[in-house]
């Protein structure tokens, strides 16, 4: 909550009547003042919709004394920021260390200094509206920089789009297939140290740019309708080289911690194969990186079940018995069992944002294949 002009809100807590009237004679010309004579009322008061900007707590209250209060608003992330000020007759140093060790931003004993209270209460608000004020600043630059990422991979995705244009839902069908795998994935032993909620989320925004580099293939190459000669298919191999190197030149500006930098590794990476007999380094098991072994299963189901202009779109069931059968050959083996635990979540998101009509009814059916 930041704090502007309007008149801040000081919850007194006191068991003693005049005790709450003398804070409240100080205090009710600058602030509004709430008052609690036990601890579970203050809690009550602390946890509502409007929540007190400070708090003024006695310590020796029955039933449930100050410093269990403290600890309770301390421990729920609703109240936790609320700044607390012990006020009590407990004046030895233990007693004050205590408070501050439990998250209370001062103490004040008894008998209370009416300019020390305001001093203490103005001195205490104005350092959480300082300290909020931080707070909503980063938040804003987080937000900005996100959309930035969100941006500049959307642009560059869409650029890629451009240069082979039949494969227009191909980006958003193999980003939400690595997204689905990916949370699958990330109870396994093996996988969950590196697939946590941020690391997936960048991983589906990174997605769409593993076939940016296909933007330095040439048109005749690139949309050659018919079976590629091998020194055309070396010449194609060559967008994974042109991704990587795309992204490392940006990340080179940006930083090694750069979000281009798992963007970068799925397009060198995702034409690897688990026995090693992919490209463009031939690199087998694990070490191909995780995010290339994802996005290997998203492109080549993705690939099967497209139309393209030198094949017609495979059924569903087709595509996953391909995937199967690649299980330890072409992909890892562990992967492959998770993607056919959650095949059917693939053929519901390739019919969303399917191309063609045509695929759609292809997906749509069910096929029988043996495997």
């Amino acid at each position: 909550m930041v704090l502007d002009n309007k008149r801040c809100t000081v919850l007194v807590v006191d068991d003693t009547p005049e005790n709450v009237d003398l804070l409240n004679g100080i205090l009710e010309k600058n602030y509004n003042v709430k008052v609690a004579l036990n601890g579970k009322k203050a809690l009550k008061i602390a946890q509502a919709q409007e929540k007190p900007d400070i708090i003024l707590l006695d310590i020796m209250m029955p039933d449930m004394n100050g410093y269990e209060v403290c600890q309770t608003l301390k421990g729920n992330p609703d109240t936790e920021k609320i700044p607390i000020i012990f006020i009590t007759a407990m004046s030895e140093v233990e007693d004050e260390e205590k408070g501050l060790a439990m998250g209370a931003v001062d103490y004040i004993t008894k008998p209370v200094s009416p300019p020390i209270v305001l001093a203490r209460v103005k001195n205490h608000l104005d350092l959480k509206k300082y300290r909020d004020s931080l707070e909503d600043m980063v938040q804003e630059r987080t937000k900005e920089l996100l959309l930035t990422q969100e941006v500049t991979i959307e642009s560059l995705g869409t650029l890629a789009e451009y240069r082979d244009p039949e494969t227009g839902g191909h980006i958003k069908r193999t980003q939400n297939y690595v997204r689905v795998l990916a949370e699958h994935l990330k109870h396994h032993p093996k996988f969950t140290s590196y697939l946590n909620e941020d690391t997936i989320s960048l991983l589906y925004k990174s997605a769409p740019l593993h076939d940016v580099g296909k933007v330095g293939v040439p048109d005749k190459i690139l949309h050659k309708p018919g079976k590629l000669e091998p020194e055309e298919f070396d010449e194609m191999k060559k967008h994974t080289i042109y991704g990587f190197n795309a992204m490392k030149r940006a990340e080179l500006k940006l930083g090694f911690n750069s979000f281009l930098r798992l963007a970068g590794e799925i397009a060198y990476t995702h034409q690897e194969k688990w026995d090693g007999s992919g490209y463009p380094q031939g690199l087998a098991g694990e070490e191909i990186p995780i995010s290339g072994r994802l996005m290997a299963i998203a492109d080549v189901y993705d690939a099967l079940i497209s139309k393209r202009v030198y094949k017609p779109p495979f059924s569903h069931e087709k595509a996953v018995a391909i995937i199967r059968e690649g299980k330890g050959k072409h992909f890892d083996p562990e992967m492959v069992d998770v993607f056919l635990e959650v095949s059917e979540e693939f053929r519901e998101i390739a019919i969303h944002y399917a191309d063609y009509a045509e695929e759609r009814e292809i997906l749509s059916r069910c096929d029988t294949i043996t495997a």
